[in-house]
């Protein structure tokens, strides 16, 4: 007589061998699969409650409590003549090639920003580990990739302002500006949006590809099939542009 078990995972190895140990004492032959075990998967999870630790480039970090919650500020400190892509939060121990990032935003401008300041705000990756200065030259910065949001353009009266919502650049060498003129409409859409509100960003990448997801959404808001760095890997880091005062809480990076 045999008794067959379907696979099991590893966790279950130790229920088996209790199966084993019934089969031989009834004399009978047991056989069963053990299933290879998954990949497990690693990752950094970081409340921002705290500046510990974090290094800020062009821009001043403080622990604050908004809308209840402890949480990251970052604020836009750049020289003038600072490039856009040039103000970011690089976050130690957390380098990054494949996987999700998931992050709260809350993007506003300063106050007394001009109308220009879209309060900008968004995510960082895969930047590479060259020594970060507070330079506004782009060429003295470590290369990324980054996705971001202008959450003034959410609910803009402006339908073309609208589809500028969601952004991909890719630092030093394809800042917003050149893909918006050689690409348009390709690296950036719509997506509802509002300034100072909590927004959840989800970012997902492989190879040479990402794809970014906002406030729980199945579908994704932006879809770039090319990175246009290729397949790399480096730190994540919290970003921000021209005149904004973002909040940032809950990271998770996970690989």
């Amino acid at each position: 007589m045999s008794f067959r078990i379907p696979s099991v995972s590893k966790l279950a190895v130790a229920k088996a061998t209790v199966w084993v140990a019934w089969a031989v004492a009834w004399g009978c032959t047991l056989l069963f699969a053990v299933a290879p075990s998954r990949a497990q998967t690693t990752a950094l999870t970081l409340p921002l409650d705290s500046t510990d630790g974090l290094k800020p480039v062009n821009t001043r970090i403080e622990a604050v409590t908004y809308q209840g919650r402890k949480v990251l500020r970052v604020t836009d400190t750049a020289p003038e003549g600072t490039t856009d892509d040039g103000r970011f939060v690089v976050i130690p121990g957390s380098q990054f090639e494949d996987g999700l990032i998931e992050v709260d935003v809350a993007g506003d401008r300063v106050p007394g920003a001009p109308e220009t300041a879209r309060g900008f705000v968004g995510i960082a990756f895969r930047v590479a580990s060259a020594p970060v200065a507070p330079s506004p030259n782009a060429n003295d910065r470590p290369p990324f990739e980054a996705f971001y949001l202008r959450p003034y353009n959410g609910r803009s009266e402006d339908q073309l302002q609208r589809n500028h919502s969601a952004q991909y650049f890719s630092s030093p060498e394809y800042p917003w500006n050149r893909l918006r003129q050689e690409s348009p409409g390709k690296y950036e859409t719509y997506v509802d949006l509002m300034p100072g509100e909590w927004t959840k960003m989800k970012i997902e990448v492989k190879g040479d590809q990402a794809r970014l997801y906002v406030n729980g959404a199945p579908q994704p808001t932006l879809i770039v099939n090319h990175l246009l760095h290729g397949n790399t890997k480096g730190a994540v880091a919290l970003f921000i542009s021209v005149g904004s005062l973002a909040h940032f809480s809950n990271l998770r990076v996970s690989k």
